[in-house]
């Protein structure tokens, strides 16, 4: 039996409104670490975007390093690979290549060649059971760059970038079925597969060419298991052994209600994988006020009150709040109003949305030509479309005083 832990899209280094996430970071791998160690698992697998950015700050790559070094005391003799996604700089995990294999770690930044075909030594890594037998193979493989990809032919049908990606993971397949036989093969990458569900505002659509979703097909059938990066919601897709294990942390608004954490995989001898989804614990929470809806803004305050938050709250330890107020009219200075009634608060405001009311259902009127409106009563419909409210004779005269200055 082989157990391992798939990770991935940690994110190091991001912020959310100015604001960091390290302390947030810390307390889930923390929590990471502490799982691998209570489940003795035979590998960790974290599928790309370790990093938030192609320049990750000091403080983000201190946090790697400290956490493989926990990794690695609480699991001396498991695996651990990291692969590059789109958001890491491939270049800085294959830099320090000889110093991570000395500590049994294999960073895979991009996809290496010899002799013009994948190498198997740099991508193929042993899994080995608590007996030292090898009971499976990862087959590492990064986030697949234009230069990584085979050139598609003029007779390619369809999409040349999802021919190239389907064509990169049938050679290197074959490069490592050569040198391992029939024995379990575990498959990682880091691409969104056709079928998975993004989460709004957060991933990017990273393949090239402007087709950005491969079809899980292009990982063979007898793939044991696929441990798949990029997207942020935990979950399988094309069948249970294809899988995304989600980020660790709320990235964005939309992911607030996911169950993030990390994916248990055990593989039998036959090569039959199974996998448990593990959510971790929030330490910061992240907070949709309303949950749905939008407030009037003489309910913000009170909205607020009611959570009774300990004013002595650390900075870092206060929750993230994603607030959406309702208003009827003109919006100026809304943001200084919220702003003030924030600071009472031990919270951290990270977005403010703001709805209004819906536009008439009248059936428009018939369009006139511009040479037959009057600037005035252009401006009045525009203010309207924008504030749901007539512009008062301030703002009239302020317009009257801009168009006799042109």
């Amino acid at each position: 039996m082989i157990r391992l832990l798939h990770t991935a899209d940690w994110h190091l280094g991001a912020a959310l409104q100015g604001w960091s996430r390290e302390a947030e970071h810390r307390a889930a791998l923390a929590q990471l670490v502490a799982l691998a160690k209570a489940r003795d698992v035979d590998a960790v697998i974290v599928a790309g975007d370790i990093f938030d950015s192609l320049n990750p700050s000091a403080e983000a790559q201190r946090l790697l390093y400290d956490t493989l070094s926990d990794l690695r005391a609480a699991c001396p003799r498991a695996a651990i690979a990291l692969l590059a996604g789109n958001h890491d700089p491939a270049g800085r995990l294959e830099a320090p290549r000889a110093l991570f294999e000395m500590a049994g770690v294999r960073s895979v930044g991009v996809v290496a060649r010899r002799d013009g075909a994948v190498d198997p030594e740099r991508h193929v890594l042993p899994i080995r059971d608590v007996s030292g037998a090898i009971g499976a193979y990862l087959l590492a493989l990064p986030y697949p760059r234009a230069a990584d990809l085979p050139v598609a032919g003029e007779d390619v049908v369809g999409s040349s970038v999802v021919w190239g990606v389907r064509a990169l993971y049938r050679e290197a397949v074959a490069a490592a079925r050569a040198q391992i036989g029939g024995a379990p093969l575990v498959l990682t990458g880091h691409l969104h597969v056709a079928g998975g569900l993004e989460s709004e505002g957060a991933e990017r659509r990273i393949l090239v060419g402007g087709e950005h979703a491969a079809p899980p097909d292009i990982f063979p059938a007898d793939a044991a298991y696929v441990a798949l990066g990029h997207l942020h919601r935990p979950q399988s897709v094309g069948r249970d052994t294809i899988r995304y294990s989600g980020a660790l942390l709320p990235m964005s608004k939309a992911e607030i209600a996911y169950r993030h954490g990390v994916t248990l995989v055990e593989i039998d001898a036959a090569g039959k994988a199974t996998a448990e989804h593990v959510p971790l614990e929030r330490s910061v929470p992240h907070l949709r006020l309303p949950v749905a809806g939008a407030l009037a803004l003489a309910d913000v305050e009170p909205a607020l009150a009611a959570l009774a938050l300990d004013p002595r709250t650390p900075d870092a330890a206060r929750p993230f709040v994603h607030l959406t107020v309702r208003v009827e009219g003109p919006a100026a200075g809304l943001k200084s109003e919220i702003d003030a009634i924030c600071e009472k608060y031990p919270i951290r405001l990270v977005s403010l949305a703001v709805e209004r009311p819906r536009a008439s259902d009248a059936p428009a009127a018939l369009p006139l030509r511009l040479a037959e409106r009057q600037p005035v009563d252009l401006f009045r419909e525009a203010f309207e479309a924008t504030h749901c409210a007539a512009p008062s004779e301030e703002h009239l005269r302020f317009f009257g005083q801009l168009a006799e200055e042109d």
